[in-house]
């Protein structure tokens, strides 16, 4: 109910853009384009955790694009969900032409596995952020042409500590072991792009890979909206 109240204040009521405070409106022009102006960028954290998959990001998590996924995010600014979905639509186009898997313009239906959020988040935020963005990048890639489905599959299996503040080593003890897939839902080699908000340590990114990796599945990149830009190592691919 939260959650409806607050998309229909956020439709009826004209907001500053989210990203710059400068205009009336969801989002101006100039904060679209830092969000999902341009190709997706190959990134890896430093160090880069065992099984990572290759990650494509749209945007750096600096000034606009921050601002943008905090409002949608932490204050539910679900008008946003638009403009994020479609920067990450642009990281799973990428994933999809770097690994040749199904779904970038034929072929099997390539599955969107969002990251899940612990119960309590979801419910202390009114919604759930990651898996309202996978459907909104699902639906731009089927108006372009792309076999996609979102297939929210993996689930906490325990509980595990917040992992703000912590390093990359602890963040990856922390989560390990922390994700399973649910009993049936993926079968053999299924190929899936697992989809995030963000990407930091890379810690949340490598557990979703290993629990789908374990129930069969095929994990061949993922995408994000937005990586920090220090620290990291990048490509730039087309």
């Amino acid at each position: 109910m939260r959650g409806w109240w607050r998309e229909v204040g956020q439709l009826v009521l004209p907001t500053e853009c989210a990203g710059c405070g400068a205009a009336r409106g969801v989002l101006c022009a100039a904060c679209r384009a830092a969000l999902c102006g341009g190709p997706a960028r190959r990134v890896r954290p430093v160090p880069e955790p065992t099984g990572l998959p290759p990650v494509y990001a749209a945007a750096w998590y600096t000034d606009q694009p921050r601002a943008v996924l905090l409002a949608h995010k932490e204050r539910g600014a679900l008008p946003l969900v638009r403009p994020l979905g479609r920067a990450l639509a642009l990281g799973v186009r990428a994933a999809a032409r770097g690994s040749g898997a199904a779904g970038a313009g034929g072929g099997r239906v390539l599955g969107l596995v969002p990251v899940p959020s612990a119960r309590s988040a979801v419910a202390g935020r009114g919604h759930d952020p990651v898996r309202r963005i996978a459907l909104a990048a699902a639906g731009q890639l089927r108006r372009e042409g792309c076999a996609v489905r979102v297939r929210p599959v993996l689930r906490q299996v325990r509980r595990v500590a917040d992992q703000s503040g912590l390093a990359a080593e602890r963040r990856r003890a922390n989560l390990a072991g922390a994700l399973a897939v649910r009993s049936g839902a993926l079968t053999s080699g299924d190929a899936v792009v697992l989809v995030d908000d963000l990407v930091t340590t890379g810690a949340s990114l490598a557990e979703a890979a290993r629990a789908v990796r374990a129930a069969g599945g095929r994990p061949v990149g993922a995408a994000v909206i937005a990586s920090p830009p220090i620290g990291w190592i990048l490509r730039t691919r087309g």
